[in-house]
């Protein structure tokens, strides 16, 4: 069934789908690794799960959910890697979501989404895409089992006539590629991409002098991002990108709020009741958040029995407004 963890305080489409469990991209800085071996790699959610959430069978942990939000497909795993040529479970969930018009957003870095068996029930679909690429160094450095910088370029020509809207993630972003980041983009345009969102590295371990402590991450320092966005924004504009943040600490830089780029779908409506719009927009909360007993996506955030219990019994609108006005929230975002 898909799931909504601790991202439900800060993402607008904070439920995320999972075809694969694990990953053979063997990204160096992939957090997901962080926790379990991700070489192990299984089938994740089914068509079969996917229907039930689709047909409003929810469990609390989306029962605050009152609408067809789109779903985050990839979230963990890659739902495109090498694996889905021999087991097929994502295209088989392709299948479902052509025919039932669900709305989703897929991430992927894996060159099999662009090959013809997928891109034609690809354009059946309610979808937008996200491919990830950083740089050509990035990827040769950091990124040794996924496709190469070109191959993924080729993804994008082929993607964006079939797709809503076609999204670059550079993401990690580090400031020694600024260069190259800001000629990427032009690669980009030209391949069709309607608009980038940038996110910096976030470390585990202290391990440069510009990094600060963000929570519980390392992050590279505010005056760094701040700079290099600016810089990445400024050029996406001049040729006719959208620049989004990911970064939480400047959020509001982006286009929009909804950092996936894909608010203003005609038909998709994101969740706008998170921190974002609290802090730096305006909240809109559904009649599904104030109901009692919907707060249980927030049960991960907290990982006592008794505090994680008392989340669940509250509704998902006055869990959110306590996380806005804590200093746990707040310190998320440098406030």
């Amino acid at each position: 069934m898909p799931k909504c963890g601790s991202q439900v305080i800060l993402c607008d489409i904070p439920i995320r789908f999972d075809t694969y469990v694990g990953c053979s991209h063997a990204c160096k800085y992939c957090f997901a690794s962080k926790k379990t071996d991700i070489s192990a790699i299984k089938i994740g959610e089914t068509p079969k799960a996917l229907t039930t959430f689709i047909e409003g069978k929810r469990p609390s942990e989306t029962n605050w959910c009152d609408w067809n939000i789109p779903l985050h497909w990839g979230g963990m795993s890659d739902p495109f890697q090498p694996i889905e040529e021999k087991v097929g479970n994502s295209y088989e969930c392709l299948k479902v979501l052509a025919k039932s018009q669900y709305p989703f957003v897929f991430s992927t870095k894996g060159k099999l989404v662009a090959t013809d068996k997928y891109l034609k029930i690809l354009a059946k679909c309610n979808c937008a895409g996200q491919v990830s690429i950083t740089t050509k160094r990035f990827i040769e450095k950091f990124e040794p089992g996924a496709p190469s910088f070109d191959e993924r370029v080729e993804m994008l020509h082929k993607l964006a006539p079939v797709v809503k809207r076609l999204i670059v993630r550079i993401q990690p972003y580090l400031p020694q590629f600024r260069k190259e980041a800001l000629e990427a983009v032009e690669i980009y345009k030209r391949a069709g991409v309607y608009g980038v969102v940038v996110e910096g590295l976030k470390l585990s371990k202290k391990k440069s002098p510009c990094i600060e402590r963000i929570g519980g991450d390392f992050c590279i320092s505010l005056k760094t991002l701040k700079e290099d966005f600016t810089a990445i924004k400024a050029k996406c504009h001049d040729i006719g990108l959208k620049f989004f943040s990911g970064e939480n600490r400047l959020r509001a830089m982006g286009d929009s709020l909804c950092c996936c780029g894909v608010d203003g779908i005609d038909g998709w409506q994101v969740n706008k009741a998170n921190l974002n719009h609290i802090y730096f927009g305006t909240p809109e909360f559904t009649p599904g958040m104030v109901m009692t007993k919907t707060g249980a996506a927030f049960g991960s955030l907290n990982q006592t029995t008794i505090g994680g219990r008392a989340l669940t019994n509250n509704d998902f609108k006055s869990n959110m407004v306590a996380y806005a006005k804590s200093s746990v929230g707040r310190s998320i975002y440098g406030i």
